[in-house]
């Protein structure tokens, strides 16, 4: 500025100077006729003389000439300062647009580098705080399993509880985030990667001890708490019989590999992705926030742990009830669990610095808040149906549901489509319930027909009911446009997305099936999996833990 105002100043020399030259050479010009007029000798007589003409015409001429001379110079010097005054106006011309525009790119850099400040902190706060929300779903699903199983149980319930989510916590940062993100110099991997064990790499230090770092960090914290869903599901499939040794070795196992590796063939970019020449087609599969990987993942796992450790003592074959000891706790951990789950598919836009993620977390959250009470409403009109009573368990389970099935395609369907994926939710949860109760597999909580079955209805929905136009185009990840975009939308990509996702359920469902039997079944084999009839009958809570009961007085 100091530099602009200098140059400011002496433009305007320049030009004064200009101005007043012409009058200052126009005085110079008659100093001289003066002094040629009076240049005759001063001694001449007073006397008259009668002039010469010829002398007169001579000194007429000379000074005519020397008048002549005196504009030539005049001229030429003015001619000379203009030019001069010319260069110089356009030099400072030049350095001043140059200072300006210095100026201009130091305050829009200035700018950007804020705004890019702004959106980051905003993307930050916003999946640190669903972050938390899903985290918080921990609490629902004690309350909800806790409740769910006999008060002679509870302990040992909520124990797997938290364990889960400390031993996951351990495993995720030693493993898990490495197979399912660990990205090296820009290089990914079909199958899963093998960089930033222990979370090394997230932040870079100089030998000074400045230290640069990355979003890994909120990435993993987001994506930690999904692993830690993913294997709470499980535990409410083997509660009230499972040994906790073994029950904790599977725990590892799921945090550690199985979980981990369907991320990165998703959500990691692998091989389900799409748009690469190692993934399955240009577009790839749709789970926007995971019914298929999360959801059916764990309930698959649930399913294949409560076949191999077989069920409770007495569940098909005696008269004692089995009904849940505190219908307030699973109400209360249903409405945990609906609140967490804001976080859960919100949080899935994995940012809020834009307006497009601003609209697609209200129309997530729109569709999770009316697919959550169609369900629920579905499966109190059925039990109602069968046996003439109001069942509050079955609304709770029914609700999760509609959860369940609105998370794969909570991102890319209108709210009708959400209302019906809902309902064809609840119906799928009652029908697999019913069905596991009839092969006489005990799952305590449902945990398969809520997360393993609605799961995949929930993948197949994210195609089916895209709002994409026809069965041609697909929107699926691009949200509110088209895969391709406006203008050029990719004819074929909802049959790509349809055999994307198909492959999704079987790959899930096998891969954790396989991986959950090499677990559960020699520990069952070993004895390490269920506990004995005689720990059963007095309670998990009254053998194996201290206290020996959850509730004082009873």
């Amino acid at each position: 500025k100091n530099r602009m105002d200098q140059l400011a100043s002496r433009q305007s020399v320049g030009l004064l100077r200009s101005s007043t030259l012409m009058p200052m050479l126009r005085c110079s010009i008659a100093f001289g006729l003066a002094a040629v007029l009076l240049g005759a000798p001063l001694g001449v007589s007073t006397q008259s003389v009668t002039p010469d003409p010829a002398d007169l015409m001579a000194k007429l001429n000379a000074i005519q000439a020397e008048f002549e001379r005196f504009q030539e110079a005049a001229d030429r010097e003015l001619q000379d300062v203009r030019k001069q005054n010319m260069e110089e106006q356009a030099g400072m011309r030049a350095e001043i647009k140059e200072l300006r525009d210095l100026e201009a790119r130091r305050l829009d850099s200035g700018l950007d580098a804020a705004i890019a400040d702004l959106q980051s902190a905003t993307d930050h706060t916003w999946l640190l705080l669903c972050g938390a929300l899903v985290m918080f779903m921990q609490a629902g699903f004690a309350m909800v399993e806790s409740g769910s199983c006999r008060c002679k149980n509870v302990q040992n319930v909520l124990l797997k509880n938290l364990v889960d989510v400390c031993v996951g916590t351990m495993c995720w940062w030693a493993f898990g985030w490495t197979l399912a993100y660990g990205i090296a110099d820009g290089e990914n991997n079909a199958f899963a990667n093998s960089n930033q064990v222990f979370g090394t790499g997230f932040t870079e230090a100089s030998d000074d001890g400045i230290f640069t770092p990355s979003n890994a960090m909120l990435g993993w914290f987001f994506q930690w708490a999904f692993c830690s869903a993913a294997a709470t599901i499980v535990s409410g499939g083997v509660a009230e019989r499972v040994q906790f040794p073994g029950y904790l070795l599977f725990t590892i196992v799921m945090t550690t590999w199985i979980y981990p590796v369907v991320v990165h063939w998703t959500w990691g970019y692998g091989w389900l992705s799409g748009g690469d020449d190692y993934q399955i087609n240009p577009t790839g599969f749709m789970d926007f926030a995971g019914s298929g990987i999360v959801h059916m993942c764990g309930g698959v796992g649930a399913l294949v742990g409560a076949v191999s450790v077989g069920p409770r003592s007495g569940r098909f074959d005696s008269v004692e009830p089995f009904d849940p000891h505190s219908l307030p706790l699973l109400v209360l951990g249903t409405f945990i669990l609906w609140f967490g789950w804001y976080g859960f598919n919100c949080g899935s836009t994995l940012g809020l610095s834009t307006k497009a993620q601003g609209t697609m977390a209200a129309q997530v959250a729109m569709n999770t808040t009316i697919a959550a009470s169609a369900g629920g409403l579905v499966v109190l009109v059925l039990r109602f149906a069968m046996q003439r009573k109001y069942d509050i368990g079955g609304m709770c389970n029914g609700i999760l549901a509609g959860l369940v099935s609105i998370t794969a395609p909570c991102g890319n369907v209108e709210c009708g489509s959400a209302l019906f994926i809902g309902i064809f939710g609840g119906f799928i949860y009652q029908g697999t319930s019913s069905l596991l109760q009839k092969l006489q597999i005990d799952d305590p909580i449902d945990a398969f027909a809520v997360h393993g079955a609605c799961g995949a209805w929930g993948v197949l929905a994210a195609v089916l009911f895209d709002w994409g136009t026809g069965m041609d185009y697909f929107n699926g990840w691009s949200g509110w446009s088209c895969v391709g975009g406006a203008g050029a939308c990719v004819s074929g990509a909802w049959g790509e997305a349809l055999v994307a996702n198909i492959l999704e359920i079987v790959a899930i469902a096998a891969w954790t099936a396989f991986f959950s039997v090499l677990v559960f079944v020699p520990l069952r084999v070993a004895g390490l999996l269920r506990a004995n009839e005689e720990t059963q009958e007095k309670g998990l809570d009254t053998v194996k833990h201290s206290p020996p009961k959850a509730y004082t007085g009873m």
